[in-house]
């Protein structure tokens, strides 16, 4: 059913996909920009429907750096290029509009952010101005003004985003307000009026105490589409974007009850990053058409999976860096034409780990031949890691890089290298630091080379799912379990991939307990705390101690070989890092062989 036709309004797209809007950080100066056309261009092969990324309607919108400034005459030629290239591949494109209201920074603009009241937004906590009826007479013709420039740029339509950081949807959910909805109505005739016949759609979020089904009721005749999502920016983005945790389609419940309500179609979304999820949605009649977002993002085509790992594309753009996919080295970068392969050489890539998968698979599909050697598991860290609770998503792209590997013709074996090869490629990984005699490693845990039971203390110098990941399988066992960390948090970086409210929340279910800005300075029969902020020593007795510690790289190899033409190493044994670098550097080395 997914590639099946669907009308909309009076537009039929080809498909029942849909790639729904989310933030890129691709825009140069505020104008959509070359890498913009090549990315959404590169989804529409698959998409039916494209929705591009919100454009700013007004001036004084300004929450992110590289947001599209909407409401500028120069955008006109990036529309074009795009929506030409959309076009291109038989798809329908239209563009997101936007206000954040409140839900926004003056960093950027350095003027006041404005709303409906002089409140300020919990998250952002900037004291608004508070708009007058002058203020959106303005508002409401800036709407206009931008959607009748995307006529102009070619686009079959726009969505007005009234979900998870919009003006409109702040006057939704505004308390004491007889006429909540006066805003958005206003806003649609005067968007509609530009439009004509072409697609005006909705994107409703369900969330802040927002009636979204009468709502939806109120917008049936006057929009052509409805779209879903559930999270607002303020009080719960982790379910706007949420990690591997949550289960796909885990906000259909919104788009079936909207569906059942109205007479339009419905997109439904909720982490879906695979086909066959869509087609059990269109199947159940619970949607019309099904959003995919992050899962064309991993896997354009959908050759490999989205893990809702969050690291490079909710992670980067949080950080105000252009987008980017962990387990897809090209996204974002489809501009980047690899430089083409000079002569087809013999390559042994030495270790199965992300890093040598990812090299073999491009350097085999590149047309070399590739043997890749490992003797103990393909996969390296990324399949052992898959073992912690609520991880097990990280196999995915462990099978995806094997099955690349096996389709692109890479001899996969376990026995000795041939370091005489023309290029040798090395992967070897890192191995755990051994601080302490009496303490383990959380791959130690992981592996089940020990299994610690009574009360545990979990060391995390990594500030990532390692020790978190860990303390959370132990807890389950019935292990009393405490995280002591040198950081002002447990799992530091959690919050830039949207972890840190799930992990909290299981924490406090099974007991783990926190100890901050503290460092271990020795672990014996008994373990030794330093308070670093007061210098406060303490000394505590524990069962067992695992750490979740900086670990050495595995590069004896190098040594040997290093200095010899067409030696390379990559991943940990270069630096120990996180999945997507290891995967970026075996995709690297690849194409520049």
């Amino acid at each position: 059913m997914l590639n099946t036709p669907a009308a909309i309004g009076r537009s039929t797209v080809r498909n029942r996909i849909v790639f729904t809007a989310h933030l890129t950080g691709f825009a140069e100066d505020g104008l959509p920009s070359a890498r913009h056309v090549a990315y959404y261009a590169e989804r529409a092969r698959t998409a039916g429907l494209v929705i591009t990324e919100e454009h700013a309607v007004h001036p004084d919108d300004h929450p992110y750096e590289h947001m599209i400034r909407g409401h500028d005459p120069a955008v006109l030629p990036g529309y074009r290029a795009l929506t030409e290239a959309v076009h291109a591949h038989g798809s329908l494109v239209l563009a997101q509009l936007n206000h954040n209201g409140p839900q926004a920074s003056s960093l950027y603009s350095r003027a006041p952010v404005r709303g409906p009241v002089a409140l300020p937004d919990p998250l952002f906590r900037e004291v608004p101005v508070a708009l007058t009826e002058a203020d959106l007479d303005e508002l409401v013709a800036a709407y206009a003004d931008v959607a009748r420039r995307c006529v102009d740029g070619g686009f079959d339509g726009v969505e007005l985003q009234c979900s998870q950081a919009s003006l409109l949807r702040c006057f939704l959910a505004l308390p004491g307000v007889a006429d909540r909805t006066g805003l958005l109505l206003r806003v649609l005739e005067a968007v509609r009026a530009e439009l004509g016949d072409r697609i005006l759609g909705v994107r409703l979020g369900h969330e802040d105490g927002v009636d979204v089904l009468a709502v939806a009721r109120l917008l049936e005749s006057r929009v052509d589409y409805l779209s879903t999502t559930v999270g607002v920016a303020t009080s719960s983005l982790y379910l706007v974007e949420p990690s591997m945790h949550t289960a796909p389609g885990y906000a259909v419940d919104v788009a079936a009850a909207i569906r059942a309500a109205v007479g339009v179609p419905v997109v439904a979304v909720g982490r879906f990053t695979a086909p066959e999820q869509g087609e059990t949605v269109l199947r159940e009649g619970r949607a019309d058409l099904v959003g995919f977002a992050r899962g064309l993002i991993a896997g354009p085509r959908f050759e490999r999976a989205c893990v809702g790992c969050n690291q490079e594309c909710v992670g980067r753009v949080g950080l105000n860096r252009p987008l980017g996919c962990a387990v897809n080295p090209r996204a974002g970068h489809e501009l980047q034409t690899p430089r083409a392969r000079t002569a087809r050489r013999r390559v042994t890539v030495v270790g199965g780990g992300p890093a040598g998968l990812r090299a073999a698979a491009t350097a085999a599909a590149r047309g070399h031949a590739v043997t890749l050697v490992e003797r103990e598991r393909l996969g390296g860290q990324l399949a052992l890691a898959a073992e912690a609770p609520g991880r097990a998503e990280l196999g995915h792209v462990v099978r995806d890089l094997i099955a690349e590997c096996r389709a692109a013709g890479v001899s996969l074996v376990d026995g000795e290298p041939d370091l005489d090869a023309e290029v040798v490629v090395l992967a070897t990984g890192a191995r755990p630091t051994r601080r302490w005699a009496a303490a383990s490693d959380v791959r130690d845990v992981l592996d089940g080379s020990v299994s610690p039971s009574g009360s545990v203390l979990v060391v995390d110098e990594l500030g990532f799912h390692h020790a978190t990941s860990v303390a959370e399988l132990l807890a389950r066992r019935g292990c009393a379990v405490e995280i002591v960390t040198p950081g002002m948090v447990v799992g530091q970086d959690l919050g830039l991939t949207l972890d840190r409210e799930g992990f909290r929340r299981r924490a406090h279910a099974l007991g783990i307990r926190s100890i901050t800005d503290t460092l271990v300075t020795d672990v014996g029969d008994a373990v030794t705390l330093v308070h670093h902020l007061t210098g406060r020593t303490e000394v505590r007795r524990y069962d067992a101690v695992v750490g979740a510690l900086p670990p050495e790289p595995a590069d004896e190899l190098w040594e040997t070989l290093r200095g010899r033409p067409g030696v390379y190493r990559i991943g940990d044994c270069l630096a120990p890092r996180r999945m997507d670098a290891a995967i970026r550097d075996g995709e690297r080395v690849a194409v520049n062989l």
